[in-house]
């Protein structure tokens, strides 16, 4: 007697498929993040200081005191300038490293080429604790050897503002380029050789040939490691507060994650600290929306 075949029953709501398989992490991230968020979102709207923390004094509803409060300094902005001009420096910087480095690739040896990747890499995967730490060493004004090789004597990087903001720089794109550097390289090497070869017999040099056949072709994953560049290094907190020891003198090199930890932490205002965090929230969630609307877009045109 036939039996008829074991097959897998059908969906009724194909289109709820993929949720149903994201269950699982959605489950865990939303553990994870939602009540953090919930948290800081609602501290954001109370009186929160070291009296209502230790049980001096009650907490109250601020509304959007805390808000008008941040605002209303100058300060805030001051630092939130800074730390959108610091970002676009890092971003700009590291895309142009990363770019270059990725082509440089294409043009050497396997060996010199897995030296680069392997060191690339190594770079990419050192803690970022680690990487200020010995950067500052690097650049110490007693004991660092760049001070010597360079020949600025006693210099002290971390003691002027621009000084202290570029030795910053310096080590967050030292540990961000390898990421699109390798993905740059990846999609160069998905260009047939074939448009290349016929740029290079029409007689254009290196650079026409990367601003007219390759960056036009490398668009979408250019916008893709840019727009991710952006969501790490406005966020950056390691390196400022390890290398300028906690913002600089007379806190010249705050950024918005470390005058919150200041705010929050050093001076034990938790509701300004949490509304900071959500401005910068607010401000990465539109960051990352734009990201999510180009990689739909790129996906609908492959």
């Amino acid at each position: 007697m036939r039996t008829a075949p074991l097959t897998a029953p059908r969906l009724r709501h194909p289109r709820w498929t993929p949720w149903f398989y994201l269950l699982p992490a959605l489950a865990v991230l939303a553990a994870l993040l939602v009540y953090p968020i919930y948290q800081l979102g609602l501290i954001s709207f109370l009186e929160y200081t070291q009296a209502q923390v230790s049980g001096g004094q009650p907490t109250s509803f601020q509304g959007l005191g805390n808000y008008a409060t941040l605002f209303g300094d100058g300060e805030f902005w001051r630092v939130l300038l800074a730390t959108v001009l610091f970002a676009a420096a890092c971003v700009l910087s590291t895309l142009f490293v990363g770019c270059a480095l990725a082509v440089l690739l294409t043009r050497v040896r396997a060996v010199p080429r897995l030296l680069l990747m392997l060191a690339a890499l190594g770079a990419w995967a050192t803690p970022a604790i680690t990487g200020s730490t010995v950067w500052v060493f690097l650049f110490d004004p007693d004991f660092g050897p760049v001070n010597r090789v360079l020949g600025l004597g006693d210099f002290s990087w971390t003691y002027g503002r621009y000084s202290a903001f570029a030795l910053v720089l310096f080590e967050v794109v030292w540990c961000s380029f390898p990421f699109v550097m390798v993905t740059v390289y990846a999609g160069i090497r998905a260009i047939p050789a074939e448009v290349l070869e016929a740029a290079s017999l029409d007689g254009a040099s290196q650079w026409r040939i990367w601003r007219s056949v390759m960056a036009p072709m490398l668009r979408p994953i250019l916008l893709v490691v840019t727009i991710q560049s952006v969501i790490w290094d406005f966020k950056i907190f390691t390196q400022i507060y390890v290398m300028t020891g906690g913002g600089g003198i007379a806190r010249q090199n705050l950024v918005l994650n470390v005058y919150a930890y200041q705010k929050a932490f050093a001076s034990s205002q938790y509701s300004l600290g949490s509304a900071i965090g959500v401005v910068m929230l607010l401000i990465l969630l539109a960051v990352t929306l734009v990201h999510l609307r180009i990689v739909r877009r790129q996906g609908e045109e492959l």
